[in-house]
């Protein structure tokens, strides 16, 4: 991510160095530091006096990075990084430390701050999707995958290991790829279905692009996948793919 502020020598120095007197910065910059803004509209005594729930996505953010730089405040800074994310918070998951670092302001200390608390988010959905205990259609394995993969720039494969009323046994990780593809070892889905006494498997991915539409490899994974279950009397009963806001189920459509 590229931003015109960054500055590769100074970037870490700036988040480090003190405040100047409020006086010096009035003279000679147009931002004012956070002391110099009304006290009801600094994020910390915002949130005591109004509540957690007053505070914008940007203001939370600040609370965490604690100071912005000589020309901007926190908040500002929260505000230029929140904006090139198109002011989607799951758009923050997907940025590492070194695009934050880009930002003048950004340190080593204040990315990590900015990352633990994205990835505090994504455990926090994922702990609500454990709520899906039965997966009869793809709708369920959507709302139980979505927040594993939502997040992802990459491609990764899961199975989903059932009992004959479909309830979740075991959610296994079967590979990681990269933009547009990732490789399923049969074998391994096999031995996890019998691992697990599983009887019934569903075959999740997502794509990173949204597109939903099954690639050939895709088509071909199925195939193989059902015809090496059927051997050890176990049924695939879908493949879904997975996007950040929708998905798509082989068996929904005919497809198995």
């Amino acid at each position: 991510m590229i931003n015109r502020h960054f500055n590769p020598f100074n970037s870490m120095a700036e988040e480090e160095q003190p405040m100047s007197a409020p006086s010096q910065l009035q003279s000679s910059h147009a931002h004012a530091p956070i002391t110099q803004i009304a006290e009801e509209n600094r994020p910390r005594e915002k949130m005591m006096a109004k509540g957690v729930e007053a505070l914008t996505n940007a203001e939370l953010f600040a609370i965490l990075i604690g100071g912005g730089t000589r020309n901007k405040t926190a908040v500002e800074l929260m505000q230029d990084i929140l904006a090139d994310c198109d002011n989607q918070l799951r758009n923050i998951n997907r940025m590492t430390m070194h695009d934050l670092m880009t930002y003048s302001g950004i340190g080593e200390a204040k990315a990590l701050s900015i990352i633990a608390a994205a990835e505090i988010g994504r455990r926090r959905a994922i702990e609500m999707s454990e709520d899906v205990k039965q997966f009869r259609d793809g709708k369920a394995v959507m709302e139980y995958m979505r927040p594993r993969v939502q997040d992802l720039n990459h491609e990764e494969s899961w199975v989903l290991l059932l009992n004959n009323n479909a309830t979740l046994i075991r959610c296994v990780h079967l590979s990681k790829g990269g933009l547009t593809e990732t490789a399923v070892d049969v074998r391994m889905v096999m031995k996890q279905a019998v691992l697990h006494e599983a009887t019934c498997i569903i075959l999740v991915h997502n794509h990173p692009s949204g597109n939903l539409r099954p690639s050939n490899a895709d088509c071909e994974l199925t195939e193989r996948i059902s015809k090496g279950a059927r051997v050890l009397n176990v049924r695939l009963i879908d493949h879904i793919i997975v996007s950040d806001k929708d998905y798509y189920s082989f068996a929904e459509n005919g497809k198995i």
